[in-house]
């Protein structure tokens, strides 16, 4: 059965068993990697995940159920047991099916069909050929990837909505490992784009040439200076520190930014957006995850914190109107809060422009630990991180061993200088982030 036979199936139970309010949330996600060591293929991995959630509102309390199977029995079954759920629920809040009358915007083209094997295959193959040949130091533990993905959601509900988006992601990766004096060192980049599209050459060359520029690195020492952020690493931060940002998770009392909004939280020069139209971005969907219509929207705004992020049901205990920031992690996930592509707005200074403002202080290259060193509640993190010192303004050698500490709220007040060199990681989940390099005015940072 389709999901347009499964949808009137269960709109035809909804029906029977007199339930007026409800919602079908289906999505199906289709991926397929490949990636090699040395020469060969080592890890291929094609899956189609998905299925339908029910989402139905009885006797005032919101009932859930879900399932992979789309036939007439589940039809049928996913529909009792929501009710059957909504009769468990003892939470009080406001529940809520969105109506029709929004108006949305389109998307860019992004239904992209899977690529074949073959293509990647080559793709992965000639990386890593490349790399071998682009320096003697490379050593076996060079790794090469490439990944594609295709979610296509569809929403559909008692009040009239019946919306379908669907989205594709497919980029090539490079772990480049060199080794020197018994020692090893490597970084990994990354390109968005089809296997044909992607520049291999350069994908490559930056590979290994950030690894290479790691050989000789040395332990930074402890002080306080100005410290200018990688694009990557700033995006890193905003990943950590996201759900800050979030009404659910302020009205928990876990965000320091409640009802801080009107505020200046954040430098004048930093504005802060949430885009699900940017422009080349994988991430771009014209409904939430609860067929409310998405726009475009400052967050931060020359370092006022203009809103927090809303679904539905946050945006009425606000006495507000939803963001159209709903999300489903899956589709048989309840429904949270998240952005889409979560940016830095870039400024107009280039890198060597923001290493000339920083005058002596370090470039942040990487850090890791966000797991552990990260507290996405008090804004605290410490750090593992690797750079490059700034001398006189201009980068000078590598740096290893050190730590990074500080408090992310006090981190967007010091920013002092934005770069326009604005990038995009991997995505998230639901989300992109992205920022250009920043410069921050003065950071602790732990060595010898």
């Amino acid at each position: 059965m389709n999901y347009d036979a499964f949808k009137a199936a269960v709109a035809e139970a909804a029906a029977k068993m007199g339930i007026g309010e409800y919602e079908l949330y289906y999505m199906s996600e289709e991926s397929i990697s490949v990636s090699a060591h040395q020469h060969e293929v080592n890890r291929f991995s094609s899956s189609v995940n998905g299925g339908a959630c029910f989402r139905c509102i009885a006797d005032g309390k919101m009932g859930y159920a879900s399932t992979e199977l789309l036939d007439e029995e589940q039809a049928s079954a996913i529909v009792s047991r929501a009710v059957d759920n909504a009769r468990t629920v003892e939470s009080e809040d406001a529940v809520f099916i969105h109506g029709a009358g929004d108006s949305y915007r389109e998307t860019a083209a992004q239904d992209i069909p899977l690529p074949a094997a073959g293509e990647m295959i080559s793709f992965i193959l000639d990386c890593q050929d490349k790399a071998y040949a682009a320096d003697p130091r490379v050593c076996d533990g060079t790794s090469s990837q490439f990944v594609a993905e295709r979610v296509t959601t569809r929403l559909t509900n008692s009040k009239g909505l019946d919306l379908k988006n669907i989205s594709s992601f497919q980029g090539g990766i490079v772990g480049a490992v060199l080794e020197q004096d018994g020692q090893k060192y490597n970084y990994y980049d990354y390109r968005a784009g089809s296997a044909g599209g992607i520049d291999r050459a350069e994908l490559v060359q930056s590979a290994v040439s950030k690894a290479a520029a790691t050989i000789g690195a040395e332990v930074a020492k402890s002080g306080k200076v100005p410290v200018v952020f990688d694009p990557e690493v700033m995006a890193d931060f905003l990943a950590i520190f996201c759900p800050v940002f979030s009404a659910d998770q302020a009205q928990k009392g876990l965000s320091l930014l409640k009802g801080m909004e009107g505020e200046e939280i954040a430098a004048p020069v930093l504005t802060l957006m949430d885009d699900p139209f940017y422009p080349g971005c994988t991430v771009q969907a014209g409904f939430d995850a609860e067929g409310v219509a998405t726009s475009t929207k400052a967050v931060i705004e020359d370092g006022v914190l203009k809103t927090l992020l809303h679904n539905l049901k946050t945006a009425a205990k606000d006495g507000r109107r939803s963001t159209g920031n709903a999300c489903k992690a899956s589709y048989a996930a309840s429904v949270s809060v998240a952005p889409y592509s979560f940016y830095v707005k870039p400024g107009a200074l280039s890198r060597e422009e923001l290493f000339a403002k920083a005058g002596d202080g370090i470039y942040l290259t990487e850090v890791s630990g966000g797991h552990a060193g990260a507290n996405a509640i008090t804004g605290d993190f410490s750090l593992q991180s690797s750079g490059f010192l700034i001398e006189g303004g201009k980068i000078t050698k590598a740096l290893r061993g050190f730590t990074v500490a500080g408090n992310f709220y006090e981190l967007l007040k010091a920013v002092s200088a934005i770069g326009s060199d604005l990038k995009f990681g991997l995505p998230s989940g639901s989300t992109v982030f992205g920022a250009p390099s920043v410069l921050v005015r003065e950071l602790s940072i732990a060595g010898k």
